[in-house]
């Protein structure tokens, strides 16, 4: 790889768009494709060169309106990539004779549903058939955090298969650290880097129906007083929200200072804290927020890189709620 220009970092500047224009420009100047499974920093240099600016300007004129979109994005991307691979399955709509991955109940708190249909709207004017639906949530995900900028890797096809009953895949709320650590592993996925893709909870809400087991037989890790809070919050019915942590629409490491005071909402959330073997983590995420944001940098570019379709294995919808 060549050396970095100290005139080219100057030149597109320390934002979070510059950093991720840097890393783009060098890949090309290289000549390398980063990624894994033939997914490249340059996909579509040539084919629509501005996939990443629409994607990305698409997604922050949602914020603006709707910050709590952030972590419905992020939500999305986690849910399309553990069941068959990053492939866009999660947005395909049912039909009388298929129920799809988005109305399993697993997936009905998925939102943001419409800021992929405007990029991909103004992206099939653009260059039709070109950019696949699967890649535009995996830009939007990393456009909605707010955290670590991170180069995305584009390339993904979008899959011909979305049921419900694959969902079965998804980790329910109410695992504990064994579990989480078995289910992520199975999808190479280390303990250090569960626990970091977990810290996306530092954005969003978790409604009761998800943390009321909690609450009928007091769970012993959770602290007393949120207890009741989370009691107070039920009081409004199952579909009562409750923020993950004090700066719901902020990506930061304020999460695992919930954790440690026992004030994690979910109990696949306290029990990282709970578990000796992974304690250790969020201990280091809460005091060291850089050393989060590499840790979830690097686990959500490996997840964007979970069984992508390519070639015969997929295609490039013209619309991303129907397969072609």
């Amino acid at each position: 790889m060549p050396m970095r220009s100290p005139n080219l970092v100057k030149m597109v500047g320390g934002n979070f768009l510059g950093v991720i224009l840097l890393v783009e420009i060098i890949a090309v100047m290289s000549g390398h494709s980063f990624g894994a499974n033939g997914l490249s920093m340059n996909y579509y240099l040539t084919t629509c060169p501005f996939a990443e600016q629409i994607v990305r300007n698409t997604v922050f004129r949602a914020l603006l309106a709707d910050p709590t979109l952030a972590a419905g994005l992020v939500r999305m991307h986690f849910h399309d990539c553990f069941i068959q691979g990053c492939d866009g399955s999660i947005l395909i709509d049912s039909t009388n004779d298929n129920t799809a991955e988005k109305d399993s109940p697993a997936n009905l708190s998925v939102r943001g549903y419409e800021v992929i249909d405007a990029a991909k709207e103004q992206l099939e004017k653009m260059c039709p058939g070109v950019v696949s639906c699967a890649d535009i949530v995996a830009m939007a995900a990393r456009d909605s955090a707010g955290g670590p900028p991170y180069g995305i890797q584009n390339g993904r096809k979008d899959g011909r298969r979305s049921k419900a009953e694959d969902t079965f895949n998804l980790p329910p709320p109410t695992l504990n650290a064994s579990q989480l650590i078995t289910k992520f592993r199975q999808h190479g996925f280390s303990v250090e880097e569960m626990v970091a893709l977990s810290g996306a909870h530092t954005l969003g809400v978790a409604t009761c129906r998800a943390f009321k087991n909690r609450l009928s037989d007091v769970d012993p890790t959770l602290d007393e007083d949120f207890a009741k809070t989370l009691s107070k919050t039920c009081s409004s019915g199952d579909n009562a929200k409750q923020p993950f942590d004090e700066t719901m629409n902020r990506f930061d490491n304020l999460y695992f200072n919930t954790l440690q005071r026992k004030a994690g909402v979910l109990t696949s959330d306290q029990t990282l804290f709970a578990d000796s073997r992974t304690a250790g983590t969020v201990n280091r995420f809460a005091f060291n927020q850089a050393m989060f944001f590499a840790s979830f940098q690097g686990a959500m570019i490996k997840m964007g890189a979970l069984d992508v379709k390519q070639g015969s294995r997929g295609e490039v919808r013209k619309n991303c709620h129907k397969f072609n």
